[in-house]
């Protein structure tokens, strides 16, 4: 390829830096702790076909979402209707949202002389969309029109003015409409700002350097792709995993010398409840556990992915089609790579840890602020013990597989903003053990001083963390109410539980399960024990 290969370098770094920059401008300009604190959120560019360029930092299974979304935007619009200055959203399943109702996406074409170039796209988790529930999340919810407001790919802005009927739709369908304007306008910040920096990068360097640099990208992801896949053990694999619920999952991987295939076809039908999710949902699960095993670097475009073939059936719980909810589909996924996960490792278990807690844990606690007097909706995922690894034991407190380089909401930001009292966090100690134990989950414990309603969904609730190669079994996830007349109620998956000033909300998180046969190696630095 002939050019400038400084230059073509320069414009690959930009595109990454247009990624970061987007998910700067969130953190710094959201209104919402789930977004400045807990770092819910995803940003990223495309070409102008919608495939995958670069991510910010965030969240992984988020880094999957949004070339989806703009495509399903461009199949829905068409690119000869799009004009500068347009901008999407979208938050529903079937229309390119991916996730669920509260996941908001907001993409912006990029135009340069009159042509389409790229799209800078964002998502985030808003604390209130509408539905049956405040927050949105509602285990009772048997369709998608119980889950809250749907957006389905609309035009947000045209030609650089914003359609304001749209807007005013948005605000008045959520509970907490000030929280839902200052996090839409921090999204539409940032893909302006995405937009810029491209348009100057084309000024700077020129269409035909920066159609060969994108170019560059895809022959580059697609050659580590290959090399990586090169050295996965040929040949056909499949698990059956049962779920709490006693039902059983099923996957099948087949890696091949230029195909690493991910077959879900043979799985339950699609639930009336809200655990399901989308084909692109499983798809995404299945992009992380191939990035996972092939090249585990940041670097990630389309051509990532491109040996990576995913079956699936619709109308399952995997490829839900219609009506059906998907609040809690968080749980289904991180559950389906968790299954793809232990399917690898028990070829290469010197390759991949033993399980995690493997649950967003996503707690959600709404209520008015007891000496402000104020709506607030409290969204917080949960930490918890990752599995030990052939050389050393399993890491304590960290986030999950899927919800990764996010943290948790400072306990002096819970007080303050949601008037409720944090009794306690530390460690639970319960952790499988080997040659290397599991790390250690957590135990925090809410005190709300005013009355509140408590969302949950926690997965492995029953089923125990899987320890690998011969170790033993992690912990359980779980949700107890502790009342103020020593009560006691557990739970796996909740909403609309009311929860009176002075009852104790205690979470605890699953321990790591272990890896090898054998005694524990001696662990420095407070190891934990039972």
């Amino acid at each position: 390829m002939t050019g400038d290969r400084i230059s073509r370098t320069v414009i690959q770094a930009g595109i990454a830096a247009a990624s970061d920059e987007m998910f700067l401008f969130l953190r710094k300009t959201a209104m919402s702790p789930i977004i400045h604190e807990v770092l819910d959120v995803g940003t990223g560019i495309t070409d102008a076909d919608g495939r995958l360029l670069g991510s910010g930092a965030g969240i992984p299974t988020f880094v999957g979402v949004l070339d989806k979304s703009v495509k399903r935007i461009i199949e829905l619009h068409g690119t000869d209707s799009l004009v500068e200055g347009d901008m999407f959203v979208t938050n529903d399943p079937n229309y390119g949202g991916v996730t669920h109702l509260s996941d908001v996406v907001i993409a912006m074409p990029v135009f340069w002389n009159g042509r389409c170039l790229a799209w800078s796209a964002t998502i985030a988790h808003w604390s209130d969309i509408g539905g049956i529930t405040p927050g949105s999340m509602s285990t009772r919810a048997s369709e998608i029109f119980q889950e809250g407001l749907r957006l389905p790919a609309v035009r947000l802005f045209a030609g650089g003015e914003p359609v304001t009927p749209v807007l005013e739709i948005i605000f008045a369908n959520s509970r907490l409409p000030d929280f839902a304007r200052g996090d839409l306008w921090a999204q539409i910040a940032a893909c302006r700002r995405a937009t810029a920096r491209i348009s100057r990068l084309v000024d700077t360097y020129g269409l035909e350097e920066f159609e060969c640099a994108i170019a560059e990208l895809f022959t580059e992801g697609r050659r580590r792709a290959a090399d990586g896949l090169k050295k996965l053990p040929k040949g056909s694999y499949s698990i059956d995993m049962e779920q709490d619920d006693g039902e059983v999952w099923h996957a099948g991987i087949t890696i091949g010398d230029d195909r690493f295939q991910v077959d879900l076809r043979d799985n339950p039908a699609q639930k009336a409840g809200p655990y399901n999710t989308s084909r692109d949902g499983a798809v995404i699960s299945a992009q992380m556990i191939f990035k996972a095993v092939t090249d585990p670097q940041l670097f990630a475009n389309e051509g990532s992915f491109a040996p990576l073939e995913v079956l699936t059936e619709p109308g399952t719980i995997f490829h839900a089609i219609g009506s059906a909810p998907h609040g809690y589909y968080f749980e289904t996924r991180i559950r389906l790579f968790d299954m793809l996960w232990r399917c690898l490792a028990k070829h290469i278990p010197e390759q991949l840890p033993a399980g995690h807690f493997a649950s967003i844990c996503g707690t959600v606690i709404a209520g008015r602020h007891p000496d402000t007097g104020r709506d607030f909706t409290m969204v917080e995922p949960q930490m918890g013990g990752w599995g030990a690894t052939r050389s050393r034991p399993g890491l304590h407190c960290m986030f999950s597989s899927n919800h990764g380089e996010t943290f948790n909401c400072p306990v002096e930001i819970c007080e303050a903003r949601y008037g409720i009292e944090v009794g306690w966090k530390r460690l639970n100690t319960a952790v499988g053990r080997g040659r290397h134990d599991g790390g250690a989950g957590l135990s925090i414990c809410y005190r709300p001083r005013s009355k509140v309603l408590v969302a949950v969904g926690l997965s492995h609730n029953k089923t125990r963390v899987w320890g690998s190669n011969g170790g033993s079994q992690g912990g359980k996830n779980s949700l107890s109410v502790v009342r103020r007349d020593g009560g006691m109620e557990r739970f796996g998956y909740v909403s609309d539980l009311e929860v009176d000033a002075g009852d104790d909300i205690v979470i605890e998180t699953a321990g790591g399960g272990g890896w090898g046969k054998g005694p524990s190696a001696s662990r420095e630095n407070g190891g934990v024990r039972e």
